[in-house]
């Protein structure tokens, strides 16, 4: 029988934990979803929500105020150039709409939230007309993440849920860059163990 030498005994070194999927995908959003008031709007039910990142506001006012700029000096020039006052019916229509757009697209974009269930992704929209969808992990066929060149300027993109019944298929705006790709590969990851019935 040999005698070995004690050795030390070693402790692990420990490892840093990874930035969990909620952190990210709640990084400068907004902290709760605002709801109709009044009877008869979709309960939210249990689980965490996630949200918009602010970022996403100011992507579409300015956006907006693109718009309402363009028709404005439209409006302008026609009857500079032409003296004529007809063109500020069709200008007006645009201003108007634009302008009511830019008020409630705050209040709009907190009302919009999606949570991450066991078997599906719960996604949540409107103030006044409602929708809530839920897409099974296992029925998603492509996930894709799309961004202009404002949205890339303000680290935002959106995320499209592709399935096999068109219908269901969701686009989530306004995600951080951040959270559409933690989102896509988390996605994808669930929906392939549910295909191969892991």
């Amino acid at each position: 029988m040999t005698n070995t030498p004690d050795l030390p005994e070693r402790t692990p070194t420990p490892v840093p934990p990874p930035e969990s999927t909620a952190s990210v995908l709640d990084d400068a959003t907004y902290s709760r979803i605002l709801e109709p008031r009044g009877p008869g709007r979709l309960p939210l039910g249990d689980g965490t929500w996630h949200q918009l990142a602010r970022a996403y506001v100011r992507v579409q006012l300015i956006s907006q105020g693109a718009v309402f700029a363009v028709a404005l000096a439209a409006a302008i020039v026609v009857q500079v150039l032409s003296g004529v006052f007809w063109q500020w019916i069709p200008a007006g229509a645009i201003l108007l709409i634009t302008a009511i757009t830019m008020i409630i697209t705050p209040r709009q974009a907190r009302a919009f939230g999606y949570q991450l269930r066991r078997d599906d992704l719960v996604f949540r929209r409107g103030i006044l007309w409602q929708r809530v969808v839920a897409v099974p992990y296992g029925r998603m066929q492509l996930v894709d993440i799309t961004h202009g060149p404002l949205d890339r300027g303000f680290g935002i993109a959106q995320l499209k849920l592709v399935t096999a019944a068109a219908s269901s298929g969701i686009t989530i705006p306004g995600l951080t860059q951040a959270a559409a790709e933690q989102l896509r590969d988390t996605l994808i990851d669930v929906a392939e163990t549910r295909r191969t019935g892991l």
